[in-house]
């Protein structure tokens, strides 16, 4: 019996060292990446006529620049996200140096560090983080030459920037 006794101890203390382990394994030191969408841009011939047709047609509470989706993260259903959808004209040069019709926004977290471990990485930065009140922004270049757009979102002040402009959001 003190054997059994004994080999469940053992049992027992290495499945609680390996649990430990792989929980202090160090994975919240990991730089989190993408979190989320942040945004889905693209070309088209009229974009007024486009965010008229997606309000009209499919109920997208539109404005000047797009639509708004407004959505809960995750467990904490007291944090709210946000994520852009905005028709861009077609002749926009905001997508370049890529020459696709469309650019996605990615949400991240902590863009400062993301953007030296994608410079580490040899990733394409083609510009500089901007700040704004509702966030910090960065450009990346994918290898297949699609524009990427990341955004560490201050969801608190993007709500405040769209209630200023009296703006709806999709739910």
């Amino acid at each position: 019996m003190k054997k059994i006794i004994f080999a469940l101890c053992i049992l027992i203390s290495f499945i609680l060292g390996f649990a430990f382990k792989s929980a202090t394994d160090g994975s919240e030191d990991r730089l989190k990446r993408v979190t989320g969408i942040g945004g889905i841009f693209f070309k088209c011939k009229d974009p007024k006529k486009m965010r008229e047709w997606y309000s009209d047609h499919l109920g997208l509470h539109t404005n000047e620049y797009g639509a708004v989706f407004e959505w809960y993260q995750g467990a904490d259903n007291s944090k709210k996200g946000f994520s852009q959808w905005s028709p861009f004209n077609e002749k926009t040069k905001y997508f370049q140096p890529s020459e696709k019709d469309f650019m996605i926004n990615y949400r991240v977290e902590h863009l400062d560090k993301l953007v030296e471990e994608l410079k580490k990485e040899n990733v394409t930065i083609v510009d500089k983080i901007e700040s704004y009140e509702y966030g910090k922004f960065v450009h990346i270049m994918d290898i297949e030459g699609n524009k990427i757009e990341l955004w560490e979102p201050n969801d608190v002040e993007y709500e405040k920037l769209g209630k200023s402009m009296n703006s709806k959001t999709t739910k």
